[in-house]
């Protein structure tokens, strides 16, 4: 039986090249049952003339269908359904549940979906004044170099890369450039055994946290700190303590007894302070004395645009105390999700058995594509374009928000990509629905809090995003919606 040519409709909205979107509309037709075996296509030029195109993209498309067992040709008789296409299994699909349906969130305790999240749209990039942190700026980006690293990474010389599964293991061109040229940078001596890969930042404080946290043992978090954090503590059943920080970041003599310590010691998270060397010493002091661990989570330390910046915990760590936490997802970008941790190997072999058990390993392909990018010297070029840019965007956003009467709580010493901001007696959540309505975006500071010590007045607003031109608008924005 033939299929009518009126089957086939190219939506406008779909990406890629017209053969691309013709193989993937019969393609799709034939997995999801459309199409049947041993039906007949519509001709090449009558499908061309049906969708008002050239007869040699439809014949194209046709041709790499047939080689891929999708169509099959028959001479003159033109193309068919091939007897061996992809088919999907003819299940139907499940009825809604019934009254004795089981009630999952009481049966899980509602343990992850209950947690403090930060609120951030998905449909971000649509507002004209997004203060979002975390997110890229594509302008910046340089988009043709990690293509041309990433169809480097599919080449035949990869392709063991990109096909095997490596177990635990990490791609040895990825980890020798990090303990040649990224660690070096953090005054980190690190030797292979002792890095291990992570996806991003957070998988690597949720790795740190179940490997050296049980019920029983006692952990402490920055206040104000990272809300995912502080949910990641939570599930592990240690006792969690959450100590206030000051304008120099976390006070070491304000520590109770504590089995484990999480700091973001350069670039605190959100108040941006950076740690003075003095309190650096003093807190490493205080785990030889104690018999406490460091975790050091060392985002944003490139963006150190207005000075240099300390040097980390780790590469002062004399005893082996500091786990040491690196993420690409902020100087890259943050669907990268690449990580790292640094730490003796006891840590490393135990961190690395329980990545195994969840996922392995970063995919390989991700994982040569960073190495390629990061050790043709595109990494750093990127690095110095958005220091660069973040600088001007810093400058202006300070002088608006000087302008406006804004306070800021907390800006940091050497960059960082993010002011926080303060707005006493209002209530930044309900600011922060009121602005979407403007166009703006902010980051309401609650759910960075201890929820047993409750703060509303704080937000944040970041410039990773936002255009130099836009920044002045929006900050007005703010500045009006305040009372």
């Amino acid at each position: 039986m033939p299929i009518p040519v009126e089957a086939f409709f190219l939506p406008p909205a779909t990406t890629g090249t017209l053969q691309q979107r013709i193989r993937a509309l019969v393609a799709e037709g034939i997995v999801n049952g459309r199409f049947r075996v041993g039906e007949k296509m519509p001709s090449s030029r009558g499908l061309a003339d049906h969708l008002g195109i050239s007869r040699i993209t439809v014949t194209l498309a046709y041709t790499d269908l047939v080689a891929q067992d999708y169509l099959t040709s028959k001479g003159r008789s033109g193309y068919f359904v091939s007897d061996t296409a992809p088919v999907q299994p003819d299940i139907r699909a499940a009825r809604a549940y019934g009254p004795g349906a089981v009630d999952f969130g009481l049966l899980t305790g509602r343990r992850f979906t209950g947690a403090e999240r930060l609120d951030k749209p998905q449909d971000w990039a649509r507002y004209p004044y997004s203060f979002i942190y975390g997110q890229a700026d594509l302008t910046l980006f340089d988009h043709q170099n990690w293509r041309q690293c990433a169809l480097r990474a599919l080449g035949r010389r990869d392709l063991e890369t990109l096909t095997a599964d490596f177990y635990d293991r990490d791609d040895p061109l990825l980890i020798e450039y990090l303990l040649r040229a990224i660690l070096p940078r953090r005054g980190i001596d690190a030797r292979e055994g002792e890095v291990l890969l992570t996806m991003g930042a957070q998988n690597a404080l949720w790795l740190a946290a179940s490997v050296l946290l049980m019920p029983g043992r006692r952990a402490v978090m920055e206040n104000p700190g990272y809300p995912a954090l502080r949910a990641m503590l939570g599930q592990t059943g240690a006792e969690v303590t959450s100590v206030d920080v000051d304008a120099d970041g976390l006070p070491p003599e304000a520590l109770p007894a504590a089995d484990v310590v999480f700091t973001t010691a350069s670039h605190h998270c959100p108040t941006n302070a950076t740690m003075p060397l003095e309190r650096r010493r003093a807190l490493l002091a205080a785990a030889e004395a104690q018999g406490f661990v460091i975790v050091e989570d060392d985002y944003e330390f490139e963006m150190s645009f207005l000075r240099p910046v300390s040097p980390s915990l780790k590469s002062m760590d004399a005893s082996g105390r500091v786990i040491y936490i690196g993420s690409f997802s902020k100087s890259l970008f943050p669907g990268l999700r690449l990580g790292y941790i640094v730490a003796p190997e006891g840590f490393i072999a135990e961190a690395r058995a329980l990545r195994a058990q969840v996922l392995r390993h970063p995919p390989g392909h991700l994982q040569r594509t960073a190495a390629y990018f990061l050790s043709l010297g595109h990494y750093d070029a990127l690095v110095n374009r958005m220091k660069q840019a973040y600088k001007r965007r810093r400058i202006t956003m300070a002088e608006a928000i000087a302008a406006h009467g804004l306070t800021v709580a907390g800006q940091g010493g050497f960059g960082g990509s993010s002011f926080w901001m303060r707005a006493d007696g209002v209530d930044t959540g309900k600011l922060a629905l009121a602005l979407r309505e403007e166009g703006v975006l902010i980051e309401p500071g609650q759910a960075f809090f201890d929820p047993g010590r409750p703060d509303r007045s704080h937000y944040r607003l970041a410039y990773s995003s936002i255009s130099l031109q836009r920044i002045p608008d929006g900050i007005a924005r703010i500045a009006q919606a305040l009372p």
